[in-house]
């Protein structure tokens, strides 16, 4: 599915999510720019994005805080139980993720998980050096009118 599937570019509310994925040294600027490059290949403004979502056992790292309030936006930190409850819709597979994590990708996963029930995954994972980034679409931004 592309982005054009599933909501309309350009200015709308703010619908998306992403999903890091992410080393303890990586850099916010490093994530920022991650997230800016998910958007422009979902091919939607960085203004649709909501919230921020990654492992709650990261959630409390300086970088994604850093990148939270850079952005303006909230962060979720998703707990274990609920990234695996959405993993068999996570297409991405990482075998090392897999065995630390029992997701196939946590920004996958992450996503998938603070959109909600129902929720559209709009672009699968990308990655830079030390994150990864996905984006997920609400449930409900599905089915309203353009």
């Amino acid at each position: 599915m592309t982005a054009g599937d599933a909501a309309p570019a350009g200015p709308g509310p703010a619908d998306l999510v992403a999903g890091i994925g992410f080393r303890h040294a990586t850099p916010a600027q490093d994530i920022i720019a991650l997230v800016d490059r998910a958007c422009d290949e979902a091919g939607l403004p960085r203004t649709r994005l909501a919230r921020l979502a990654t492992a709650a056992d990261r959630a409390g790292e300086p970088a994604i805080r850093a990148v939270a309030e850079a952005l303006g936006c909230s962060l979720a930190a998703v707990p274990p139980e609920a990234l695996i409850a959405v993993d068999a819709d996570v297409p991405t597979r990482s075998q090392r993720i897999e065995a630390s994590r029992r997701v196939g990708s946590v920004a996958e996963a992450a996503a998938l998980a603070a959109a909600g029930p129902g929720a559209t995954l709009l672009l699968r994972r990308i990655a830079s050096a030390g994150a990864t980034c996905a984006l997920a679409l609400r449930a409900q931004s599905v089915t309203q009118e353009p």
